[in-house]
């Protein structure tokens, strides 16, 4: 049985040691974590392999599979995503302000790391990677809770992660899994206050809620991804369908790809036909409401649900409306506050979206699947954020951090 306060006791530990190691040092360990997962890349997918065949043994649909699988250029793009981060600015210590009172003390706000940072998600083992490291160079120590889904590839991974921290003379205990798939260590881990000081969900909508339900933890949520696409009345046809197309088909399964359609009423007659044809072939199921299934024999009617749904596969919902107003009241009222985008040449109508429109990252003229540290140069990211507190969008090394006060004076005392 493993001990959850025990971790947290060794994890508190090694997070005291890591917010004091110099930049060199953690970067020592990022160059050795990014050369073992290239030579251990062997051990690791023959790992993910067996995660892989038990997943399909339990009947996992080849959307969600393909979270899952670790092929070599995944192994290789998890490595390049490690060596990216080794080139960006360490946090920690960054002095965000500054001044000198009145009474002559200097008043500096310094940026330090939130201590231990705890994760809890579902079948994507690439998070094992991008979570570790990005504690790591934060100066967090993690303690990462899977599913079973990904049982093996995890123990493999945090395996080649621990050894180099142990190379490059660092705690092992800054990257801990918690190796059982039990749900009581979840709810171990939701408890662990005493020793973790912030928790990160990361998966589907279920997951999410039970963990901000049942946390003492303080909690970052990173939401679903409803994510909508609204061609207005004076879009370009041709962008709207290329940037339809991608946000909805080219990877399904990720959080940042598009959900729903949203369509200005005055150029569904040209768009919709064209859209629902191209999605079509591309085998991408489409529910509409009333108005949409005039436009194609191959369009099933929307429920209510469907507006809300995040479905990770080929399937989209869409809605006709008649004006730019209606079109953000709906991703307010149905969205999931992720990644949100319009298509327009009008400019007072992309202004009124990105002011009106509350989700944590709005676009104009382009796809949604952009909402990823990497594509926004923060190197890897933890999660993309979809609340306010205490950041929002993606969250790469920056947002791993809070601030303290550090005050230097002559002798001053208080009168």
């Amino acid at each position: 049985m493993m001990d959850l306060t025990e971790m947290g006791q060794r994890a508190k530990k090694a997070a005291t040691i890591l917010a004091s190691s110099s930049t060199q040092v953690k970067n020592s360990a990022l160059i050795l974590m990014a050369d073992a997962l290239m030579e251990n890349s062997v051990r690791v997918m023959e790992a993910n392999q067996k995660d892989v065949e038990e997943s399909q043994a339990r009947g996992m649909s080849e959307i969600l599979l393909d979270r899952l699988v670790l092929n070599e250029k995944r192994v290789a793009d998890m490595a390049e995503g490690i060596k990216s981060l080794i080139g960006l600015p360490d946090p920690v210590g960054e002095i965000i302000w500054g001044s000198r009172l009145p009474n002559g003390l200097i008043l500096t706000k310094v940026r330090v790391p939130l201590g231990v940072v705890g994760i809890i998600y579902e079948a994507r083992p690439n998070v094992t990677v991008d979570a570790s490291v990005l504690c790591l160079k934060s100066g967090n120590a993690v303690i990462l809770r899977g599913s079973s889904n990904t049982l093996s590839s995890n123990v493999a991974l945090v395996g080649v992660l621990r050894d180099c921290l142990k190379e490059a003379g660092l705690p092992e205990d800054s990257i801990q899994l918690v190796s059982s798939p039990e749900r009581e260590y979840a709810v171990q881990l939701m408890r662990l206050r005493e020793y973790v000081d912030v928790l990160i969900p990361r998966g589907g909508k279920d997951l999410i809620e039970n963990v901000v339900a049942n946390s003492t933890v303080p909690v970052i949520e990173t939401g679903i991804g409803n994510c909508h696409i609204y061609v207005d009345e004076n879009a370009d046809v041709e962008m709207a369908l290329q940037i339809l197309l991608n946000a909805k088909t080219q990877r399904p399964s990720v959080c940042n790809a598009a959900e729903s359609l949203l369509v200005h009423g005055s150029i569904a007659d040209v768009f919709l036909p064209r859209a629902i044809q191209a999605l079509t072939e591309k085998k991408v199921t489409v529910y509409g409401c009333s108005r949409t299934l005039s436009y194609g024999q191959e369009v099933l009617p929307a429920s209510e649900d469907d507006y809300y749904r995040e479905y990770l596969d080929l399937k989209i919902a869409v809605k006709v409306l008649d004006s730019l107003q209606e079109a953000i009241d709906h991703i307010n009222k149905y969205g999931s506050h992720h990644s949100d985008a319009i298509v327009t040449n009008d400019y007072c109508s992309a202004q009124k979206f990105t002011q009106e429109v509350d989700s944590a990252a709005v676009y104009v003229n382009a796809s949604t699947r952009f909402t990823d540290g990497f594509q926004y140069g923060l190197g890897a990211e933890i999660g993309i954020s979809t609340q306010r507190l205490h950041a929002r969008g993606p969250m790469g090394l920056k947002e791993l951090t809070t601030s303290k006060f550090v005050v230097y004076g002559q002798g001053q005392v208080r009168k």
